[in-house]
């Protein structure tokens, strides 16, 4: 029970709570990013609808309902919530063809079976439960069914040869068809997470999550988990509520978060809480060794940091990216503060002094004052953010180089953030996640406004006493 959730002691409080009967039908995992919160939930929901050992369900459990939710294809499963699929998805496909490359075989082990659940994550999100009644549900159909047919195909290929192939075929030309697969597959689950995938959770998904609920289980129980729970819309928040108030009786509810604070009160009171704590480097190391089979990179020590690695353009490069886009944001915003005639902010000067010399260690160059030039350079090294994710990351790293300038200063420790000054920088990325995510407008419309609104706005900002 949970023994693929590694170096997490809420592992042990799950257990406890499950085998003593005290399991609430509602919780909350809360925690940074890959700490394995939604490894949990999922196990968490093949545990709770074990067939052929109630109280003990061991992860290698052949029971019917095991196997389905081992493969994520169980009826009574249901996922919901944006996060990012591609660097998994991308890890998980280098692991697989590793094992092709080395073995005799076609990768027929658990770097295969860890490849098929990263794309059926993606693929949970497209349930026909959510999308039946969605205009936006035809849109990716194709692509949905193309990866769930590759999935069947890919199935075949490794777990005994495919209908109608020769016996004498050669083995080398199987393994040739599973690497071309599995590199398409990849490739257009990609497309269907930019393409098919908004950044906040809306309330039309809420409703047929809650409707789905309230029918019988196919088995034992349902679970329906929703996660980064804290981008829902408003209305969607509402809704969720209401499921709250009135649960079904057969219904386990997960919602994950790497911020609970972002969540209304009253959600949060009706949640049970558990808590995933940053792992240690010895233990991120481990799982990167047990899971991903990667020896050569398990140094990395930062399960983060390893997926990011399988990205067009990796989180290290991202960070000098916002560091260059808010140094010249800042700058920006320093001319046009004296071309009007006033002081210069002091979270303008912070910001000006961190992030710049970070952007021209990284070979950026100092900052410029038109937006066109930055979003340029930017988009170039970013690979066009053609991957979604991306730019959503981007946004992230935006966010925190103003949090972490704000810490900087001789009177840091005394200073209070400008509420004005922080939510000029909120407003701005949401609407960019919203424009690039929900409206698709193309990443450098969409950065020229975010420079052009944060430079004038950082101007208009009164000078402070941060210094």
């Amino acid at each position: 029970m949970f023994e693929n959730l590694l170096g997490q002691a809420t592992a042990d409080q799950l257990t406890a709570d499950y085998e003593s009967g005290t399991l609430a039908p509602a919780m909350l995992f809360s925690g940074p990013p890959a700490s394995g919160k939604g490894t949990a939930a999922l196990e968490l929901g093949r545990i709770i609808s074990c067939e052929a050992e109630p109280g003990r369900a061991a992860w290698n459990c052949g029971c019917s309902a095991c196997s389905r939710h081992r493969l994520l294809v169980h009826p009574d499963l249901l996922c919901l919530g944006r996060r990012s699929f591609s660097a998994e998805i991308a890890a998980s496909a280098g692991a697989f063809l590793r094992e092709v490359a080395a073995s005799r075989g076609n990768g027929n082990s658990a770097s295969r079976m860890l490849f098929i659940r990263s794309i059926r994550k993606l693929l949970a999100r497209f349930n026909p439960v959510f999308w039946e009644d969605e205009s936006k549900g035809g849109k990716v159909a194709p692509l949905v069914e193309s990866l769930r047919e590759d999935l069947d195909d890919l199935e075949t290929l490794t777990s005994g040869g495919r209908a109608g192939a020769s016996a004498a075929e050669p083995e080398e030309k199987e393994r040739s068809s599973v690497v071309k697969l599995t590199g398409g597959m990849a490739k257009n689950a990609f497309i269907l997470e930019s393409e098919g995938m908004s950044e906040t959770i809306p309330i039309a998904q809420i409703r047929r999550a809650a409707w789905w609920g309230h029918l019988a289980p196919a088995g034992r129980a349902k679970l329906l988990i929703i996660e980064n729970a804290d981008r829902m819309q408003d209305e969607a928040r509402n809704s969720l509520l209401k499921l709250l108030e009135e649960p079904s009786p057969r219904l386990t509810l997960v919602l994950t978060t790497p911020r609970p604070g972002s969540l209304l009160p009253t959600i949060l009171s009706r949640l049970r809480p558990y808590r995933f704590n940053a792992r240690d480097a010895a233990v991120e190391g481990e799982v990167i060794r047990r899971v991903f089979r990667d020896e050569f990179r398990a140094n990395q020590n930062s399960i983060g940091a390893y997926l990011d690695s399988f990205l067009p353009v990796s989180g290290e490069t991202l960070e000098a990216l916002a560091a260059f886009f808010a140094a010249s944001a800042a700058y920006k915003a320093a001319l046009l503060s004296k071309r009007q005639g006033r002081p210069i902010a002091d979270e303008v000067v912070l910001l000006g002094k961190y992030s710049a010399p970070r952007a021209e260690a990284a070979g950026l160059g100092r900052p410029q004052g038109e937006g066109g030039a930055v979003t340029a350079l930017i988009l170039e090294k970013a690979d066009k953010f053609d991957t979604r994710s991306l730019f959503s990351r981007f946004l992230g790293c935006l966010l925190e180089q103003v949090s972490l300038s704000q810490r900087t200063g001789q009177k840091a420790a005394s200073f209070l953030p400008r509420v004005a000054y922080n939510e000029l920088w909120k407003k701005c990325t949401a609407w960019g996640e919203t424009a690039v995510g929900v409206y698709n407008l193309r990443p450098a419309q969409v950065l020229e406004k975010i420079f052009t609104d944060l430079s004038r706005g950082m101007a208009a900002l009164p000078e402070g006493s941060a210094l």
